[in-house]
């Protein structure tokens, strides 16, 4: 073999180790590549707390309930005008109740005790409302009497107003009325009893300034 052919085969075979070299290296370093991506994907995927996403939307329906009225008598609110949820929600507590027909009753007491300015102008109340039912309960001769004693009746309103807003998750437990004796109140949404006696009819219902809670017997005071 001439030298001028020995320099040409033996640097064809180096530009050939030299391809081989480099195309190894490429291969090993698209693999390298791959596997960062793999592992970049695999870090910026977020992880799915299914756990903690239900969680959330619990929290997110238990938030959208408490704002929400609920119980059986609920279905006779009518569903428009004055006497309705959302015309309720626009007027102060004895003007709203006026219009509610299963509380002309208790609207007629609050009359005849001089307290719907006060009820009205009071801030931030809940009042416990008894339906034309629960005064039905009360002997009528013992119901008359209560009405024309302003005092007593005084007394027997006051007792279903407390001085604050209790939405449903502040509920149960006592609570000091306007009346300064206390009533308790027992149960959960949508089971709430007031002093062992008054069943909640419906619920947290809203007025300009009350949350209103509607029930089936008229509450007495201890004193």
């Amino acid at each position: 073999m001439t030298r001028s052919v020995r320099t040409s085969f033996a640097a064809v075979l180096a530009t050939g180790v030299l391809a081989a070299s480099l195309a190894a290296c490429g291969s090993s370093g698209g693999a390298k590549a791959s596997d960062a991506a793999k592992g970049t994907a695999g870090a910026s995927a977020p992880s799915t707390d299914t756990a903690g996403s239900s969680a959330t939307e619990s929290s997110a329906a238990g938030q959208a309930m408490a704002g929400q009225p609920f119980g059986t008598a609920c279905s006779a609110v009518p569903k428009d005008g004055a006497g309705s949820f959302a015309g309720m929600a626009e007027d102060p507590v004895a003007t709203a109740a006026s219009h509610n027909p299963l509380l002309s009753t208790l609207v007629t007491a609050v009359q005849q005790a001089g307290l719907v300015d006060t009820l009205n102008s009071a801030k931030n109340i809940t009042v416990f409302a008894p339906t034309n039912d629960a005064f039905n309960k009360i002997p009528k001769a013992t119901l008359d009497a209560v009405l024309a004693d302003k005092d007593k009746l005084t007394k027997i309103l006051t007792y279903h107003v407390v001085p604050q807003r209790l939405d449903p998750t502040a509920l149960t437990g006592a609570h000091k009325t306007l009346a300064s004796d206390n009533l308790t109140v027992t149960g959960a949404t949508p089971d709430f009893t007031v002093n062992n006696t008054a069943k909640v009819l419906c619920g947290n219902v809203r007025t300009a300034n009350a949350t209103v809670y509607i029930v089936d017997t008229v509450l007495m005071p201890t004193s």
